[in-house]
């Protein structure tokens, strides 16, 4: 589970800004959106929410987490020597531009174990990486290494309790190039000890951001189950779409002629199936009754409206967060979507579904989940911009709201900051 995770000199993010899970003392809905934890006295919050006015670096927050799961990814395996890091730092300061940008992160694989991870990186070399586990609730730094710019040489240091022989470990360093991560080079040669933590950040955090295409091959392997297509069905009828069933269908397509060209229409963003043999069409499609006769009636998804299609491109990633026990981090969770659905989807993370503790961190314009019936105020957050134009995260908790305070109205009348100011405009 995501314990905190803080970033310092990225985007719109000057200063150090951290997002925490840890529960505080406040003793509200304890049973439903606080999680246990193996480690004595440690409680995670379910679900976490940020607020902010456009622009002020609400999506920075959590791009930043995903830049870092993206380097652990692909820096081994897909950067090439001298490839640029994907990292902005701040720019409205001359002094953070020549800055690295830090990603700091503490989390519990699942193993079991706490894992601190922090690695430091500008443009075209990682400044500093280390990692400290905790098993038995015991710190042990594993690695760390760190650059000197005085002597164009990079650090190592191997912790005792990190396994490994002399001939491995240079053979990591030597391997190990400038703008890729130890934690990602060391899994690509073959380290056990490493796995779990690099296995939390590779597969245990799940993005779901605006601008990212809609993935639907997951909700299609469930439509394809029979138990797979009733929860989704159950989903569908519990957020009244009025769509009764839903239905996969492969289509074969016209034969290419030789030497011609390609011309495929994938549809609603699905799948060509078959390129080893015949080529396919994957169709979904609703179906509904008709008023009249009760006659069921076949539409194609794409026909449905924008909610829908995001409803169901959610649906997969969502069931299967909580399957796995995972973290889903969604930017814009309300858009397209009316807020009595949004609530369904916020409200599972705090239900008996989600037997394996995962965890929904998220943006959001919408002041409906500001509701003491549903979040506690430790799990609502703000961004808003400082004098210096970066972004400042914090806590509703710095508020010292009374409990039965009406949390909306005081945010739309500026109680808590991180709202627009909004001028006059004529024309």
């Amino acid at each position: 589970m995501l314990i905190e995770f803080s970033v310092t000199n990225f985007r719109s993010i000057q200063a150090r800004q951290t997002l925490t899970m840890v529960a505080s003392s406040d003793k509200a809905h304890i049973q439903h959106n606080v999680a246990p934890t193996k480690e004595k006295g440690l409680l995670l919050l379910r679900s976490a929410v940020i607020y902010g006015p456009n622009a002020a670096g609400k999506s920075n927050i959590l791009r930043a987490l995903h830049t870092l799961q993206q380097m652990v990814l692909k820096s081994a395996t897909a950067y090439q020597v001298g490839q640029l890091i994907p990292v902005t730092p701040f720019l409205l300061t001359k002094a953070s531009t020549e800055q690295p940008t830090t990603f700091d992160i503490i989390f519990t694989g699942d193993d079991g174990v706490r894992y601190h991870y922090v690695c430091e990186a500008g443009p075209k070399r990682i400044f500093k990486e280390w990692l400290v586990a905790y098993p038995n609730g015991r710190p042990q730094r594993w690695f760390e290494r760190s650059y000197d710019p005085k002597t164009d040489k990079e650090n190592w240091w191997f912790g005792p309790k990190f396994v490994s022989n002399k001939a491995e470990r240079k053979i990591w360093q030597e391997f190990t190039g400038a703008n890729v991560l130890f934690l990602s080079n060391a899994i690509k040669l073959n380290n056990e000890q490493l796995r779990p933590a690099y296995s939390w950040l590779a597969h245990k955090l799940v993005f779901f951001m605006p601008d990212d295409k809609i993935n639907l091959v997951l909700g299609l392997e469930l439509l394809r189950e029979d138990s797979g297509n009733e929860q989704i069905m159950r989903f569908m009828r519990a957020a009244d779409i009025g769509i009764d069933r839903l239905e996969v269908r492969e289509e074969d397509l016209a034969p290419i002629p030789p030497h011609g060209n390609i011309g495929v229409h994938f549809g609603f963003g699905l799948p060509v199936v078959g390129l080893a043999g015949p080529l396919k069409r994957v169709r979904v499609l609703a179906w509904h009754k008709r008023t009249d006769d009760e006659v069921d009636v076949p539409l194609d998804l794409n026909e449905e409206s924008d909610g829908t299609h995001k409803l169901f491109a959610f649906i997969g990633p969502l069931l299967s967060v909580l399957e796995l026990g995972a973290t889903l981090i969604v930017d814009e969770l309300d858009s397209s979507l009316h807020p009595h659905i949004t609530r369904l989807l916020v409200g599972l993370f705090h239900s008996r579904s989600n037997e394996k503790n995962a965890q929904l961190v998220f943006t959001t314009h919408n002041t409906t989940f500001m509701d003491t019936e549903l979040l506690r105020r430790d799990q609502i957050w703000f961004v808003e911009k400082d004098a210096k134009r970066s972004t400042q995260l914090y806590s509703l908790l710095e508020y010292s709201p009374r409990k039965d305070e009406a949390l909306g109205r005081g945010y739309l009348k500026g109680r808590y900051g991180a709202i627009p100011f909004v001028g006059r405009f004529e024309v």
